[in-house]
Parts: C-alpha cells; sequence; structure tokens
C-alpha cells in the first residue's frame, strides 16, 4: 500500500481517535478478557485439586474401609484428575467421559454408606460439591472464548490498516520527505498489532501448552511431580 499511495501521490489527514477506537479499544478489549480468563482458570484448578485432595484425604483417614475400597476410591480420584487434566488439554468439548467419572465418587458413597459415618458423609459432599463446581467452570472457560465475531472484527482491521492509515503517514510526514520513514512507521504500526493480535489468541487457550504463559496443567493433578 505504501507504494501505491506514493505513485498515485495519494494522501490525506484522519483523526488517530478513528483508528484507536477502530482497533485498538477493541484489541485491548480482547487481551483483558482473555487474562481475567487465565486468572480464573488457575483459582479454579486451584480449587480442583484441592478438592480431589481433601476428598481423598477424608476418605483414606477413615478407618472403617478395607483396604481395597480405599484403593477402589484412589483410583476414582486418580482418573478423574488425569482425565480431565488430559480434556483440557485437547480440543474436544464433549464432556461424557468425565461426567461419568466424577459421578462414581457419589456412588462409591452409596455402596459403602455403612462404612462411612454420616459426619464425614456430609463433609465429603461438601467438597464433592467444590470439586464439580471448579470442573463446570474450567469446562466453561475452556469451551467458550472471546466472541468469535470480536476477534475477526480485530483481524480485518488489522488488515485494512495500512491502506487507511499510508496517506495519514504521508500528509504528516511530508510527500517529498524519505520514503523508508513511512514505509519504517507502517511496518512498525502493523507488527504492533499483529503481536498484540497473537498475545490475544495464546492467552485465548491457557490449556493447549502452545503458547509462553500457558498453564502448566501437570502442576493440578492430585499427583503432581514438580521438576
Amino acid at each position: 500500500m505504501p507504494f501505491l499511495a506514493f505513485e498515485f501521490e495519494i494522501f490525506y489527514h484522519i483523526d488517530l481517535t478513528l483508528i484507536s477506537l477502530a482497533i485498538i479499544f477493541p484489541l485491548v478489549f480482547a487481551i483483558r478478557g482473555a487474562f481475567k480468563r487465565r486468572e480464573k482458570s488457575l483459582q479454579f484448578l486451584s480449587q480442583f485439586r484441592s478438592s480431589l485432595k481433601t476428598i481423598y484425604y477424608f476418605f483414606n483417614s477413615n478407618s472403617k474401609l478395607s483396604t481395597s475400597k480405599k484403593e477402589e476410591i484412589n483410583k476414582i480420584l486418580y482418573e478423574i484428575s488425569e482425565s480431565f487434566v488430559n480434556h483440557l488439554s485437547q480440543s474436544n468439548h464433549n464432556t461424557t467421559d468425565i461426567d461419568k467419572k466424577t459421578e462414581n465418587i457419589f456412588k462409591f458413597i452409596l455402596d459403602n454408606e455403612e462404612d462411612i459415618p454420616n459426619s464425614l458423609k456430609q463433609k465429603i459432599l461438601r467438597f464433592v460439591r467444590d470439586l464439580h463446581l471448579s470442573i463446570e467452570n474450567l469446562i466453561a472457560v475452556h469451551t467458550h472464548r472471546t466472541p468469535i465475531s470480536l476477534k475477526a472484527y480485530c483481524l480485518i482491521f488489522i488488515y485494512i490498516f495500512p491502506t487507511v492509515y499510508t496517506p495519514t503517514i504521508i500528509n504528516k510526514i511530508g510527500y517529498d520527505n524519505p520514503h523508508n520513514i513511512t514505509y519504517f512507521i507502517i511496518i512498525l504500526s502493523e507488527f504492533i498489532l499483529i503481536s498484540l493480535y497473537n498475545i490475544q489468541d495464546q492467552m485465548e487457550h491457557p490449556f493447549d501448552k502452545d503458547g509462553l504463559d500457558d498453564i502448566k496443567l501437570d502442576n493440578f493433578k492430585i499427583d503432581r511431580k514438580i521438576d
């Protein structure tokens, strides 16, 4: 576009406020939203692991449960931890397997009511509720992202930005000044906008282990091993 603007001597003045409203504001809004989603995800993941660990402690501290029963519930909890963390790292939104695994905790309680005191059962169910709440919140974050229309709007304006902005730069710098200055400003501006868009896109998927700032999901497994 700078070449065509110089070739046909196209230059005019546009208030940069228009550019800010059209591109910068929606882009910053999307980045801020993606950052909040990431921070909320960390909070929900912490709740997820702490609930699992607490349920694990309750069951394993119950002297009435046999060793085999403790191993059974431990296996259920480990399966929930492993399968749900793997689910978050993938693009699949089908939660049928996760739902079945989490329901196994309640089934285990019903099948072993005689070995679980009522007071302990109430405590366990309270943390099962917290576990379900954290899972549902994380599924919501995983499934519903920044509106596609907003991202498409930002991307379209980023691509047409040089076409609209170049004549204004020429008008400000002056047609007779070195053309390299105009090229540099346009390239730098486009680089900044694309970089911001890519940052937002990376933060939009905090679980896929693809970006530099992605959440380290393995740290939130019940049996985590941090190197």
